[in-house]
């Protein structure tokens, strides 16, 4: 029996043009790497970093970021099928990213980047860019709503929602929890900094 259970059948997809799909998930994505730059602009600009650098750093970033999910992915959930087709892992549009890959990547990007760069220490950017990684990773989860994935255990609580496209089970929001813990943290952290 239902109660007043929130019930979730949202398409992934936001719209189409032609052969090219526009996903939530990619989209928040975006968002989320943008926001970023932009609170890093204002971290750079206060404590009178170059933009280049900064820009170098976005590069490092973004690129850490899609290698290490999309081979966390691949190595993490399915290797027996990613090693007996390696080109597959090239095949990013076919989804499949895993957030602790692009941790990783974004580590190694960042470790990359500070070697290139002379004074910039890598403890410093990782400090700076904890902070928007935050907002970043609320953003992604909010992706996760929008496929349907992550979800919670089943329950019988009044916010528990349905994911109609995966079963007719209540479930905790577990992508939600994770976003609300997310965005808490990027605000002290934002706080924090700016006081």
């Amino acid at each position: 029996m239902e109660l007043g259970y929130i019930r979730w059948d949202v398409s992934p997809e936001l719209f189409s043009l032609g052969p090219l799909t526009i996903r939530w998930y990619g989209l928040l994505f975006a968002l989320g790497f943008l926001i970023g730059f932009y609170f890093m602009t204002k971290i750079f600009e206060r404590e009178k970093k170059s933009i280049e650098d900064l820009n170098q750093l976005f590069y490092h970033v973004i690129i850490g970021t899609i290698i290490g999910a999309r081979l966390g992915h691949c190595l993490f959930y399915d290797p027996e099928y990613y090693l007996s087709n390696p080109f597959e892992i090239l095949k990013i549009w076919h989804g499949g990213l895993a957030s602790h890959g692009g941790v990783m990547g974004i580590v190694i990007g960042v470790y990359l980047y500070s070697r290139q760069r002379p004074g910039q220490d890598l403890t410093w950017v990782l400090d700076r860019l904890t902070i928007p990684a935050m907002l970043g990773a609320s953003f992604i989860r909010l992706g996760n709503l929008f496929n349907s994935e992550i979800l919670g255990n089943p329950t019988d609580v009044p916010w528990a929602v349905i994911f109609v496209r995966i079963d007719m089970l209540p479930r905790h929001p577990a992508q939600l929890y994770e976003a609300i813990i997310y965005a808490l943290i990027f605000l002290f952290l934002l706080y924090a900094y700016w006081t």
